[in-house]
């Protein structure tokens, strides 16, 4: 998900509108100057990169031949109040949740309960894609390396913003979810094939996903403080409040939210102080140091190199802006769980997650042993990127680039391109152009085969369109021109207005509705294009 989710995804596309706002710019956290003299100023540059891109807090840990080189927080937890963000200052970390589904999965394969190349049918006999081939041939592997043939995030509206469905209802609807690309023919990101694999975890272990997570992964490498979800958190807990920009304008706080039904995709809590453990344990081969001084394994060599190998190839774009071409890989490719590159000479192995307020990476050098992580509490994913490439500069001791500089000139041609695409909207629709029907008559259920019901219903002559499933998603219906209306949601945080347009049939009756959102900067995880609405018959 970019959120820019998604939050969501690859993180040179996880680019927001800016705009400043200075109730965010709060005193950044007090703390002493980096020790390594190759991160001189780098204080100050994060502070650059949150005043630019209106950041309230950010985190960054960096590790370096398995000790912490650098770990601090900057700005507030929440804004308006005292509480600083520091290294142990819980974020969602989202989408850097599928490398741990990864690492489940992998540990259980070194234990001989399962194989990467093992079908998901074997494990879950009830599992089922829209096509009979994909289902019979698809592997856990592919649960992993975004090449089933959906679509970019396909379903996510399954569970996205947060659903009433199970984990196993989300699954199980898959069947209906329409596949538009040919299986392992392309790469196209998806988040709901993380739940089925999350379930194969389960299946395999006997444990739910969350046991297993605690018990073989947080407590041998000493993540203490890290939770399983939002629904975990405890009362007390140092954790950092969200903020996005309402209608990509305004700043203000985001709801903390779950994917309780899809938690292998992107769940988890955790700081950077407590991804430095997981980075230094991936640095390190999958080998960890337990609370007794004893070297451990997490996982086999083999399996961290089939993680950290390319099962899917990514074309590689040109950048937006030239300043940004210093970052352009050589090689994109998606492996099991982990995005791989590669960047000034050297192989990167990383990932990005984006959620309701906050975005982040984590960056990974194996052959210079350095790895990044950046937490940030708003959805502009230039933010992360920008402090992701001057420390990776720093510790590689790079030639010095203009990141911020180059992420904020991005930051505004998409803006531009956004406000461009909605000019020609407006130059395209027909004035007076006023509904077929009555008001009254577009109201009713309307069912899609995979994400079940929305119900539009005229209430004091206006119509109002509820998600059943969806609490979060209700908004109101503005006429646009002829059968087509916008929706305007209710919790403008979301960023996600849409256009729905009925079809009529020859008799002037509703044969079905659809949807697509309106804004180029609307998340990918908004999936509302595949949705096939039909009206329920009373």
């Amino acid at each position: 998900m970019t959120r820019s989710f998604l939050p969501l995804a690859i993180a040179c596309a996880l680019l927001a509108p800016m705009h400043a706002h200075a109730q965010a710019a709060a005193p950044a956290a007090q703390a002493a100057p980096a020790e390594d003299p190759r991160l001189a100023g780098f204080d100050a540059y994060v502070e650059s990169v949150r005043k630019q891109f209106d950041v309230p807090g950010i985190a960054v840990a960096i590790v370096e031949d398995g000790r912490i080189v650098f770990e601090r927080g900057y700005g507030p937890r929440e804004i308006g109040k005292p509480q600083q963000v520091d290294a142990n200052t819980l974020f969602a970390i989202a989408s850097n949740t599928k490398a741990f589904t990864a690492a489940a999965l992998s540990i259980l394969a070194d234990e001989g309960k399962l194989s990467l190349d093992d079908r998901v049918i074997d494990h879950l006999p009830w599992f089922r894609m829209s096509d009979a081939y994909v289902t019979r041939e698809m592997r856990i592997r592919d649960l992993l390396s975004h090449r089933s043939g959906l679509t970019l995030g396909a379903g996510d509206l399954l569970y996205w913003p947060t659903t009433t469905y199970s984990t196993e209802e989300v699954a199980r609807r898959l069947k209906d979810v329409p596949l538009g690309g040919q299986f392992r023919g392309q790469y196209a990101y998806d988040n709901i094939l993380f739940g089925v694999a999350q379930l194969v975890v389960e299946e395999a272990s006997g444990q739910s996903y969350e046991q297993f997570l605690r018990t073989r992964i947080f407590q041998p490498l000493g993540m203490d403080d890290t939770r399983f979800n939002s629904d975990r958190l405890q009362p007390g807990d140092n954790v950092a409040t969200g903020y996005a920009k309402a209608d990509f304008k305004d700043l203000e706080p985001a709801p903390r939210m779950t994917w309780g039904n899809v938690s292998g995709a992107g769940g988890i809590y955790s700081s950077v102080h407590d991804m430095s453990k997981w980075m230094r344990m991936q640095l390190a081969g999958g080998v960890y140091t337990d609370k007794d001084g004893k070297e451990q394994r997490l996982f086999s060599a083999k399996r961290q190199q089939g993680m950290w190998s390319i099962v899917t190839p990514i074309p590689v774009s040109e950048p937006s802006v030239p300043e940004l071409r210093p970052m352009k890989p050589n090689f994109l490719g998606y492996g099991e769980g982990w995005q791989l590159s590669d960047y000034r000479g050297n192989k990167l192995v990383w990932h990005t997650g984006g959620w309701p307020g906050m975005v982040s990476r984590l960056t990974l050098v194996p052959d210079r042993k350095v790895g990044v992580i950046v937490l940030t509490s708003q959805e502009v994913g230039a933010a992360f990127n920008a402090v992701t490439l001057q420390a990776l500069d720093a510790m590689l001791q790079a030639p010095k680039t203009d990141w911020l500089g180059g992420y904020a000139k991005a930051v505004a041609k998409q803006q531009g391109n956004a406000d461009e695409d909605w000019q020609k909207h407006l130059a395209a629709r027909a004035k007076n152009a006023p509904p077929s029907l009555p008001l009254a008559q577009y109201a009713g259920t309307y069912r899609d085969p995979w994400y079940g019901d929305i119900v539009i219903a005229n209430e004091g002559g206006k119509l109002v369109v509820r998600f059943t499933k969806t609490p979060e998603l209700v908004g109101d219906l503005e006429s646009w021109q002829h059968d087509t209306f916008v929706i305007r949601w209710r919790q403008r945080w979301l960023n996600a207005d849409a256009f729905l347009a009925f079809a009529l049939d020859a008799d002037g009756r509703i044969r079905e509705a659809r949807m697509e959102p309106i804004s180029p900067l609307t998340d990918f995880s908004f999936d509302f294009q595949d949705l096939r609405l039909v009206p329920v018959k009373q």
